[in-house]
C-alpha cells in the first residue's frame, strides 16, 4: 500500500473517497465556483479562494485527527482519478458520533449518474456497520428536489421542515430547509447492500 493509499477512507465500484489535502484547493475552488452547484447553498455565489485555502481545507484536515472516519472526504472517480466532489459523514453538533450528518456536493459533470446515491449509501453503511452510528440525518433546501431524491434513495425519510436561519438569503430560502433521517433499525429492515456492492 502506498502512502497515498493510507488516505483512502472508502472505495465503491466507481468512487474513491479519500482525505483532502492542501493540493485540493483548486479542486474545491472549481467546484464552488459553479453557480449551479452553489445554487441551493449561496444562491449561486462562488466561494472565495482565500476562504477555501485558509478556512475550509484546514477545517477538513483538523477533523481527520479527531474522529474515526467521520469528516468530509474528497471523491475521485475510481477509473481515472478525476475529482468529482465530496461526501461527508460528520459528527452531529461537531462532536456527536452516534447521530451524524450526511452531505455531498458534486461537479455538474457528475450529476444524474448515480454517484450521489452510491457514495452516500456507502458512507451510511460504514457508519452503521463499523462506527456505531445510531442515526443519520441530512438537510437540504426545501426546493432542492434532486438532493431530496438522493436522500430518499438512501432510505432517509422526511422528518421535519426548518425555517431558513442563516445570515444570507436568496430566492427560495423563504421555503426553508427540510431534514431527512434514517435510524439503525430502519436501515437494518430495509436490507440495503453493503458498501462493497453498492
Amino acid at each position: 500500500m502506498s502512502k497515498a493509499d493510507t488516505n483512502i477512507i472508502l472505495e465503491t465500484p466507481r468512487l474513491v473517497l479519500r482525505q483532502f489535502t492542501g493540493d485540493d484547493v483548486d479542486n474545491l475552488v472549481d467546484l464552488n465556483s459553479d453557480p449551479e452547484v452553489m445554487r441551493y447553498l449561496t444562491g449561486g455565489k462562488p466561494m472565495p479562494r482565500e476562504e477555501i485555502r485558509d478556512q475550509i481545507i484546514p477545517f477538513h484536515l483538523s477533523v481527520y485527527d479527531r474522529f474515526d472516519r467521520l469528516g468530509t472526504w474528497a471523491a475521485d472517480s475510481a477509473d481515472g482519478g478525476e475529482f468529482l466532489g465530496w461526501f461527508c459523514l460528520r459528527a452531529g453538533n461537531r462532536s456527536e458520533v452516534t447521530n451524524v450528518e450526511l452531505g455531498y456536493r458534486l461537479r455538474r459533470s457528475a450529476w444524474n449518474q448515480g454517484y450521489a446515491t452510491e457514495g452516500s449509501r456507502a458512507l451510511i453503511s460504514m457508519g452503521f456497520t463499523d462506527l456505531g452510528v445510531e442515526r443519520v440525518f441530512a438537510h437540504a433546501m426545501a426546493l432542492n428536489a434532486a438532493s431530496r431524491r438522493v436522500m430518499e434513495k438512501c432510505g432517509l425519510a422526511l422528518v421535519r421542515s426548518i425555517p431558513w436561519d442563516y445570515p444570507y438569503t436568496f430566492a427560495g430560502t423563504e421555503h426553508g430547509e427540510v431534514e431527512y433521517a434514517l435510524t439503525r433499525p430502519e436501515w437494518d429492515s430495509q436490507g440495503f447492500p453493503d458498501r462493497t456492492s453498492v
